[in-house]
C-alpha cells in the first residue's frame, strides 16, 4: 500500500511538473503625456512644419508592435485635449463630431488613458463626452465622485499578457482645485496621492496579486504646489515610500527624466517621463522568468525591467495616420486660416519680461475694456511667442492667449495689490547690488550655448498690473520693491480702498498663489470677492473685440519700470541676450 502511494505521489509530482512550463515573458510599455494637441506634424498656431507629434509616435508604434504584438502595451497619460487648435476646434465648436483626442487614441490602439489637469480644464460636457468616446480605458483611481465616494473613473485596469497579470493603477494630481474653478470639476473631489496610492496598492496585492504593478500618474516628479491637504508633484516620494510598484510613468511637469528610484523596502522603482508635445516617448521592458500554470495563473521565478526615453523627432511620419486625419486636418486648417483683423506692429511676449509692453499690455488693455475694472493683472503665457503685423488670422489667437481662462473680476484692496505683485516680481528679479548682477532670477548665467539661460520659476506666474503707474525698484529686498505711485487715469492710489481688479479664472481662482500666498486671501474670501465670471474663454472675447475694432495699433502703456535706472538698464540689456541670444 505504501509502494502505491509512493507510486501516486511521483506521478502526481511529474504531471504538475509538466503542467507548470518555465518560459521567459517579455512585455513592452510605452508612454506618451502632455502631448498638448501636438497630433499632427504641423504647428497649426504659427502655421509651420512641427517636430515631434503623434503622427510620428504612430510609425514607431507600429515598428515596435510588429515585433512585440499584443505584448506592447500603449499608455496615455493626460494632458492630450489642451494645446493646440485642433483640440480647441474638437473640443467646442465641432462638438457634434467625436472628439479628436478619442479618434486619435483609438486609432492607435491605446490601451490605458489617465486624466491630466488639462483635460479636466476642458470642462465636464467635454471630457464627459472624451470618456464615453475613447476605446482605452480611462483611469483616476484619485478623482472620486462626491455622491457615490467611488472613482469617477475607473481606478485601475487589469491586463493580461501571455499568462502574466499586469495592474495598471492611474492617478491626476490633486492640485486641480487651485487652478480651477469648481464648476469645471463639480461634484468630483481630487483625493491626496499618497495616501490614495497607499489605499489602492493594498487593495490591489490583495485582491488582484498582479504580477507587474504599473503607475500611471499625471504628476510631476517632485516640488510644485504643497499645502497640508496634498502635494502637486509626488511622483518620486510615492515611488520612495508606496512599496509594490514595478514602474511608475509619469507626467505633467514637462521636465525629461527617466531613471530608478529605491523604495523603502530596498527595491528599484523605474519613474519615466517623455517630457511634453510628443517629442519623446518613455519605453520600460518587463522580462519575466515564470512557470505557466495554466488557468491558475504564472508564478514569476525572476523579473528584469529596464527603462529609456526614446526620441521620436527623426521618425518618420505615419502615411496611415495622415490619410486617417486628413479630413480633420483640412478642416481645422480652414477655421484657423479666417482672417479676423490686423496688426499695425510685431509684438513679442519676450519683451514683458523687460518692462511694459505692446503684446502684454494689449492682454492688459483688452481685459480693462471687457470688464468695468480698474486695474487688470496679467502674466505672459509664452516664453517666446510673436505676433506679426498685418492680417491677423484664428491662429494668431492661441499666440496671443494661449489657455482657455475665463476672465474673472475681484474686489482687492490697494495692499493686497501691492503684495500680489511683490510676490509676482520676487519670483521674477533679484536684489541687486551692483550694475554686475542680475536682474533676472535666471537658472544656467554662463550662457553656454548647450543650454540657454531661463527663469527660475514659471513665467505664467509674472504678473503685471494696467490700471496703476508704479516703480519695482531692484535694490529694495523682496515684499518692498513694488512702489505704486498712482492710478493711471491721475487720481491717488489709496493701500486701504477697494478697487475692481480683472484678472484670468487661473488666476482668480488662486493659480499661482499669488493671490493666496502674496495678497493673503483664503480661497472663500477670493470666492467672496469675486463680483463677475465670464460664460466663456476668455480668447473668445478677445477675438471677438478685435474683430469689432478691425486694425489694432499694439503700444505699450508705459506705466511700471525698473528702477533705479542706472543699474537697471545695463541688465536688462544683458539679461534679454542670455535668455534670448
Amino acid at each position: 500500500m505504501k509502494r502505491l502511494l509512493s507510486i501516486f505521489l511521483l506521478l502526481l509530482l511529474t504531471t504538475t511538473c509538466v503542467m507548470a512550463k518555465e518560459k521567459t515573458v517579455t512585455l513592452k510599455f510605452i508612454e506618451t503625456t502632455d502631448v498638448h494637441g501636438s497630433f499632427m506634424p504641423y504647428d497649426y498656431i504659427n502655421r509651420r512644419e512641427k517636430r515631434g507629434s503623434l503622427a510620428r509616435v504612430d510609425s514607431y508604434v507600429k515598428a515596435v508592435r510588429a515585433d512585440f504584438g499584443e505584448n506592447l502595451i500603449l499608455l496615455e497619460n493626460g494632458d492630450l485635449l489642451q494645446g493646440q487648435p485642433i483640440c480647441y476646434y474638437y473640443n467646442y465648436i465641432a462638438t457634434d463630431k467625436e472628439n479628436i483626442g478619442a479618434s486619435l487614441t483609438n486609432y492607435m490602439g491605446y490601451d490605458v488613458q489617465a486624466f491630466g489637469n488639462h483635460d479636466v480644464e476642458t470642462g465636464h460636457a467635454c471630457y464627459d463626452k472624451w470618456v464615453s468616446e475613447t476605446k482605452a480605458t480611462v483611469l483616476g483611481a484619485n478623482i472620486v465622485d462626491t455622491k457615490t465616494g467611488k472613482p469617477y473613473v475607473e481606478p485601475y485596469k487589469v491586463i493580461y499578457r501571455d499568462g502574466v497579470k499586469i495592474v495598471i493603477l492611474g492617478m491626476c494630481t490633486a492640485a486641480i482645485p487651485s487652478w480651477l474653478e469648481e464648476s469645471i470639476w463639480s461634484g468630483l473631489h481630487f483625493e491626496n496621492m499618497i495616501e490614495s496610492s497607499k489605499k489602492w496598492v493594498k487593495y490591489i496585492q490583495e485582491n488582484e496579486k498582479p504580477d507587474v504593478l504599473i503607475g500611471l500618474f499625471h504628476a510631476g516628479r517632485e516640488g510644485g504646489i504643497v499645502t497640508e491637504e496634498y502635494s502637486e508633484n509626488p511622483t518620486e516620494q510615492i515611488a520612495r515610500e508606496v512599496p509594490g510598484f514595478d514602474i511608475i510613468f509619469y507626467g505633467h511637469d514637462h521636465q525629461k527624466f527617466g531613471g530608478e528610484i529605491d523604495n523603502i523596502n530596498g527595491s528599484k522603482v523605474w519613474i519615466l517621463d517623455p517630457a511634453n508635445n510628443a517629442l519623446n516617448v518613455a519605453e520600460a521592458e518587463v522580462t519575466l522568468n515564470i512557470n505557466d500554470r495554466g488557468k491558475k495563473g504564472v508564478t514569476v521565478l525572476g523579473k528584469q525591467i529596464t527603462g529609456k526615453i526614446v526620441n521620436i523627432e527623426d521618425q518618420p511620419v505615419s502615411e496611415d495616420f495622415m490619410r486617417v486625419f486628413a479630413s480633420h486636418d483640412k478642416e481645422v486648417r480652414e477655421y484657423i486660416d479666417r482672417p479676423i483683423g490686423s496688426f499695425t506692429e510685431t509684438i513679442y511676449t519676450r519683451d514683458s519680461f523687460f518692462g511694459s509692453c505692446p503684446f502684454n499690455d494689449l492682454i492688459h488693455n483688452l481685459q480693462l475694456a471687457l470688464t468695468d475694472a480698474q486695474i487688470s493683472f496679467a502674466a505672459p503665457l509664452a516664453f517666446n511667442a510673436k505676433i506679426n503685423k498685418g492680417e491677423l488670422h484664428v491662429s494668431d489667437m492661441f499666440n496671443l492667449y494661449r489657455y482657455e481662462n475665463k476672465l474673472a473680476v475681484l474686489m482687492m484692496t490697494g495692499d493686497e495689490i501691492r503684495r500680489h505683485l511683490e510676490m509676482s516680481y520676487d519670483m521674477w528679479v533679484n536684489t541687486m547690488t551692483s550694475k554686475d548682477d542680475h536682474i533676472m532670477r535666471l537658472k544656467n548665467t554662463t550662457g553656454a550655448a548647450t543650454e540657454r539661460s531661463s527663469f527660475e520659476y514659471p513665467t505664467f506666474n509674472f504678473d503685471s498690473a494696467a490700471g496703476i503707474d508704479y516703480e519695482v525698484d531692484v535694490t529694495k529686498p523682496a515684499g518692498e520693491r513694488v512702489k505704486i505711485l498712482r492710478q493711471s487715469n491721475g487720481e491717488a492710489f489709496d493701500l486701504n480702498k477697494m478697487y475692481k481688479v480683472a484678472m484670468n479664472s487661473y488666476r482668480a481662482n488662486g493659480g499661482g498663489e499669488l493671490l493666496t500666498r502674496g495678497a493673503g486671501l483664503t480661497k472663500d474670501e477670493i470666492e467672496r470677492r469675486t463680483v463677475w465670471k465670464s460664460e466663456k474663454d476668455l480668447r473668445f472675447y478677445l477675438m471677438q473685440e478685435i474683430e469689432k475694432r478691425k486694425t489694432i495699433n499694439p503700444q505699450a502703456n508705459n506705466n511700471w519700470r525698473f528702477v533705479p535706472e542706472e543699474l537697471t538698464k545695463p541688465a536688462l540689456e544683458r539679461d534679454y541676450k542670455l535668455l534670448f541670444p
